[in-house]
């Protein structure tokens, strides 16, 4: 699909990218460059607070025009933050996209967090965080990397606390909305049978009355901390089961040996049911429920890790097994026949996911958005024929090298 990717850069930084959609239905929204590592001390949280506070009113709409302004068409608005980005994003039939659009850049650029709607959105966030304390296999994703980018932002817990979220006003939403949603740190995105004309139209006609100087005051990503806390850390939690995860800090997005990582990571846990930690761990020994292997991509680092619950007393049987996996990826590259089917399967499931259109739309965003690029489905092929199983031996070394994991234990 690269080749029908158009895109635009506007003289205020803004940058638009769109892509034609095969049906009626499209998607458009504006990626920000800004998410839970761009808080400064005292912020945590604060990243995602905005988010929420962005539907509650602006400068020409109360939150429930807002709420309104695409359900009456059938459409659907959303957001969401995570480590690097806030997104701002609208489902529609293609019909309703100046609509989506206008609504869109409302909330990103006018929005006014009214002090009165903080004051009833606060206990929601605070719900948000409590359900989430609720649920250790969840909890213990941001306790790892907590761990792993210890005093770095990168670690910082996406919900913030419920201490932070209750002492937030109005002027700190303002101020950090302000400083980092610049249209120099966006994109726009459009998957739509739209035509590109009409896009930029639409855009030009929404950033007219936005402050188009590009400013040189926008707070810089710190820099990266590789694994600090390698070995084994245990927090008593007395959950029923106990809940496990093993990783490392791992190569950034324009390192050669990422794509070799992620096929590791796949073969070893990835969402195919024949999945190695799968097959060990469930199928051969009924030790868990679920076990995962997670490769999750930050600009400059990664975050590799293998999760999974099981009773307390397997604890350390199945640790063993983890490890007896990690070692064969370490020992010897793959043979022929086992690396040719990883990679046909691989492909395949890379085919059925860019199926689901909204996913697609949103990892567009996000490549465009970092990286000034997009790539499609067969450009992930051609970085995927040029691995071999003595790179991925190579790989394996170096990651799954035991002194270098951490280990966290719920129990």
């Amino acid at each position: 699909m690269k080749e029908l990717a158009s895109t635009y850069q506007f003289e205020n930084g803004l940058r638009i990218i769109q892509i034609p959609s095969p049906t009626n239905v499209a998607y458009c929204g504006i990626s920000i460059d800004a998410g839970t590592r761009d808080e400064e001390s005292g912020e945590e949280g604060l990243a995602h607070f905005c988010e929420h506070m962005m539907f509650k009113g602006t400068k020409h709409r109360k939150a429930w025009h807002i709420i309104n302004r695409m359900e009456t068409v059938g459409g659907d608005l959303n957001a969401y933050t995570n480590k690097e980005e806030t997104v701002v994003y609208s489902a529609f039939m293609k019909e309703h996209f100046e609509r989506a659009t206008e609504l869109i850049f409302d909330i990103v650029f006018h929005s006014t967090y009214p002090q009165h709607e903080i004051e009833k959105e606060r206990e929601v966030i605070v719900d948000e965080i409590e359900s989430y304390n609720d649920s250790p296999a969840e909890l213990i994703f941001d306790y790892f990397e907590n761990l792993i980018y210890e005093n770095h932002s990168l670690g910082h817990d996406i919900l913030g606390c419920a201490e932070n979220v209750r002492r937030f006003k109005t002027e700190d939403a303002l101020r950090f909305s302000k400083r980092l949603y610049r249209p120099e740190k966006m994109v726009f995105f459009v998957f739509g049978n739209i035509d590109f004309a009409k896009v930029k139209k639409a855009v030009e006609k929404n950033i007219a009355a936005i402050e188009t100087a590009v400013h040189t005051d926008v707070a810089v990503k710190n820099d990266t901390v590789a694994v600090v806390n390698p070995g084994v850390h245990t927090e008593e939690r007395n959950t029923h089961q106990a809940h496990v995860m093993i990783g490392r800090a791992a190569y950034g997005s324009k390192d050669k040996k990422r794509i070799a990582l992620y096929f590791l990571n796949n073969i070893l846990g990835g969402p195919g049911m024949n999945s190695r930690l799968n097959i060990a761990l469930r199928e051969h020994n009924g030790l868990v429920y679920s076990v995962e292997s997670t490769l999750t991509n930050y600009t400059d680092t990664s975050t590799w890790a293998i999760y999974f619950g099981c009773d307390p007393e397997n604890v350390d049987k199945c640790r063993r097994i983890v490890r007896r996996e990690l070692n064969k990826l370490m020992d010897e590259p793959l043979n022929e026949r086992v690396f040719n089917a990883a990679l046909k399967q691989i492909k395949g499931q890379i085919g059925v996911a860019c199926d689901n259109f909204e996913s697609y739309a949103l990892d567009t965003a996000k490549a465009y958005l970092h990286y000034n690029k997009f790539e499609g489905m067969e450009d992930t092929f051609q970085h995927l024929k040029q691995l071999t199983p003595e790179l991925l031996q190579e790989v394996a070394k170096e990651i799954f090298d035991e002194k270098g994991l951490s280990t966290l234990i719920f129990k």
